[in-house]
């Protein structure tokens, strides 16, 4: 079993425990990234993790955008890179640029 299968595995199980959850998916990077696209990260409502899209407070910012998209039922993409403000913010200094689609389990 590879990673995103355990974080899949995990999410599920939160799932048929009662959790909400969300999967956020690295869908795109340019440049510096500290994880490839397809590595995933699993939110629950409560705030619950497993996995990694990145590093730093990237994290963050995906984790409170899982949990909007939780209570909004609509997914997301997010997008963090060195021409958006919101880049250093998160701790993506480094040159890189990051697409996450962040979506909530039905």
């Amino acid at each position: 079993m590879n990673d995103n299968e355990d974080i899949l595995a995990t999410a599920g199980a939160w799932a048929a425990a009662g959790e909400q959850v969300a999967i956020a998916t690295v869908v795109d990077t340019w440049g510096s990234s500290p994880r490839p696209a397809g590595s995933q990260l699993a939110v629950t409502m409560s705030g619950r993790m497993a996995g990694s899209v990145s590093g730093g407070c990237i994290e963050g910012a995906v984790a409170d955008a899982a949990k909007d998209a939780m209570r909004s039922g609509t997914p997301k993409l997010l997008d963090f890179g060195i021409s958006d403000e919101t880049a250093w913010q998160v701790g993506l200094s480094c040159g890189g640029k990051l697409t996450v689609f962040v979506e909530p389990l039905a």
